[in-house]
């Protein structure tokens, strides 16, 4: 049929060409910081009930001197704060006290590598000392650009390396560094951690050593009696709950983040791979991170569930995909349903320079954004109980309501198709990516709602609201308007799942000085207020887009 053959195209095959798209060179610019709080101009009506902060970080400074970083993810983290109390709202943003950022101001140039910018040896040492800083092992940024995060109570912005730093949420001050190696047997840490009921985080981090590369589920327990007395970060009490052995431990899976269910994790090993063999000479290379990294569909997908009470682990496989963020994931009779944002290329990370995001308006700017893949959302069902009695080659998913399939083909193997969790109309928006979600009422459980952007533009260019259940959606979309990653916060006295706002950062390329903090009614997405900024706010990415943290005094 007619719909066959359109969920047999790729992605990008599926979304409508771009045609004309406008350059967003002004939303990857040096921006300048508000250490100290600003006015806004209040437009319509921001609810009184919303009193705390909305948290930002992203990139805010791609250059020092005459070096400029050149990918998108590179630039030095910018933290924002706008406060909301009885309707009125002020802002203020500040730079990350980063030492990377310490250091390339100290130079007035590029000496700390990112994701995607090599540092050059000093031009100032003898040839014979530039060569040989070649062989020196490169060490990890703190430039943690990616997200705010809370561990025991405290506030932190995170990246993907070993490092974060503490926060004063209300200043924006950088405080004291926190390696998380220092804690706990690992290497890394995910800038997308969760939060169970009890007060728990759970993230995910990286080992390697002689008996091969692993991946690890860590658990910081909640504030407690075992908490640090002074004003320092702690994460006391970190420990491993499980740890999974990578398929091919030369050539370990690029993750992002995991989804979490009341009972379980699960860890998407996808065929993006880091090449180890490349990591550990790609300072000799004079190659920047993401070089190392390569789509390889052969390897197809594993999903690792993790029982994170018991550490078990049950894996399954699907066709190749590419995913930066899920949505949701929940349990349903037996089994457990994710839901997550797809895509059929993984690709897509290291095309995001600076150089294609700059590019004119017009023919230049709509061949960048054609290449891409477009990520949609897709639902996928996970038996929970599967083992030697369990037929072969018949549909184990025996709930009537969903269309995803799993199949045991041999034994100890279970192979997944997904359903797609959209209509076509969709596409017309280009596909959609930084889902949220009413996360302190339904994450891990089961949900209808779920907000993101819509990816008309190489950035996002639109804001959606999907129902789960009957895939409608709810759209705010105008030209030359670009907002960020949507958060909701649900209202005091709320009955319903979508009973609340959603807040997103516009930024305005067409007019100088105009970026606002707008605010939606989430049931019906109608525009509530907006407050207006006499700032230029550059575009980011947690990873890939700003993203959010709303606390709620």
């Amino acid at each position: 049929s007619t719909r066959t053959d359109q969920l047999n195209l790729s992605s990008r095959e599926r979304c409508p060409q771009a045609n004309g798209l406008e350059s967003v060179a002004p939303l990857v610019c040096t921006a300048m910081e508000t250490p100290d709080p600003i006015p806004t101009t209040v437009r319509g009506t921001i609810p009184t009930w919303i009193n705390g902060s909305f948290l930002r970080n992203g990139p805010g400074k791609f250059e020092f001197g005459t070096d400029r970083y050149t990918h998108w993810f590179d630039g030095m983290a910018l933290m924002h704060r706008f406060h909301i109390c009885e309707g009125i709202v002020t802002y203020s943003s500040r730079f990350l006290r980063s030492d990377s950022f310490v250091y390339n101001s100290e130079k007035n140039r590029i000496v700390v590598s990112e994701f995607g910018t090599m540092a050059m040896p000093d031009p100032c040492k003898n040839i014979f000392a530039r060569f040989f800083s070649r062989f020196q092992i490169p060490k990890a940024t703190d430039n943690a650009n990616v997200n705010f995060v809370k561990y025991k109570g405290d506030f932190y912005v995170s990246t993907e390396t070993n490092y974060m730093r503490r926060i004063d949420p209300q200043s924006l001050e950088t405080k004291d560094k926190v390696d998380w190696s220092q804690y706990i047997a690992v290497n890394s840490a995910t800038a997308h951690p969760h939060y169970d009921r009890d007060g728990a985080t759970y993230n995910m981090g990286n080992s390697y050593g002689k008996s091969g590369f692993f991946y690890n589920i860590i658990r910081v327990p909640p504030p407690g009696a075992e908490a640090s007395t002074e004003d320092s970060a702690d994460l006391t009490g970190a420990e491993v709950i499980c740890s999974i052995r990578a398929a091919e431990s030369r050539k370990p899976s690029y993750y992002h983040s995991f989804v979490m269910s009341e009972n379980y994790i699960v860890f998407i090993e996808q065929p993006i791979k880091l090449d180890l063999l490349k990591f550990m000479l790609y300072r000799i290379q004079g190659k920047a991170f993401h070089k190392v990294m390569s789509w390889e569909p052969q390897y197809g997908t594993i999903f690792h569930l993790v029982n994170r009470h018991t550490g078990k682990v049950m894996r399954y496989r699907a066709a190749p995909m590419f995913t930066l963020h899920q949505i949701n994931a929940f349990e349903d009779n037996g089994f457990l349903v994710m839901d997550l944002c797809c895509g059929d290329d993984g690709q897509v990370i290291g095309e995001y320079t600076v150089e294609n995001l700059c590019s004119d308006g017009g023919a230049e700017i709509d061949k960048f954004y054609n290449s891409l893949c477009r990520n949609l959302p897709r639902r996928y069902v996970l038996p929970l109980t599967v083992d030697e009695q369990t037929p072969l080659d018949q549909n184990l998913v025996t709930l009537n309501n969903y269309k995803a399939t799993a199949k045991k083909t041999k034994p100890g193997e279970v192979f997944m198709t997904h359903e797609e969790l959209h209509d076509d109309e969709l596409l017309q928006y280009g596909g959609l990516e930084f889902p949220q979600i009413n996360y302190d009422q339904y994450n891990g459980r089961p949900y209808r709602y779920f907000y993101s952007c819509g990816f008309g533009h190489v950035v996002g260019d639109s804001l959606l609201k999907m129902d789960v259940h009957t895939k409608e959606l709810k759209v705010w979309r105008y030209p030359g308007l670009y907002p960020s990653e949507p958060v909701f916060v649900a209202s005091p006295k709320a009955t319903e799942e979508d009973d609340g706002v959603v807040l997103s950062v516009i930024i305005t390329p067409r007019e100088e000085k105009r970026t606002f903090l707008l605010v939606l009614d989430a049931k019906t997405f109608t525009e509530l207020g907006r407050a207006e900024v006499p700032v230029n706010i550059p575009t980011g990415t947690h990873g890939y887009t700003w993203t959010s943290l709303v606390t709620v005094n």
